[in-house]
């Protein structure tokens, strides 16, 4: 597959509230360097799509999204404009040479890019 979903993502005001609702409720354990900012879920090797639970930095709002691997940001947002989709969030850097990217489609759906 040329672009399979390779990571989900929770955001929110309330990262505490978050992160205590989706532990309990599906029994996901988490690992962070910043708790109050994001947190990896963990999984096992092998057994679902890796993600993250994290605050919604202003003027974003919260947000459920999954994150499609590419190996071009621009080229992907573009052929998203194209298709009637508008960019959120503009090829960002988050360390260890990982670039990400969102859009929204035709529907207001909001969908990340990855690209390593």
């Amino acid at each position: 597959m040329q672009h399979p979903v390779v990571w989900f993502e929770v955001t929110g005001k309330d990262i505490d509230r978050l992160r205590g609702f989706y532990g309990e409720l599906f029994g996901w354990t988490y690992a962070s360097k910043d708790p109050s900012m994001y947190n990896e879920v963990q999984v096992a090797p092998g057994v679902g799509i890796p993600g993250g639970i994290g605050f919604a930095r202003p003027p974003a709002q919260p947000w459920v999204t999954f994150y499609v691997g590419t190996s071009d940001l621009a080229a992907s947002l573009a052929k998203a404009k194209a298709l009637g989709g508008t960019t959120v969030l503009e090829p960002t850097d988050v360390g260890d040479g990982t670039r990400i990217a969102a859009f929204r489609d035709p529907e207001g759906n909001a969908i990340g890019l990855v690209q390593r």
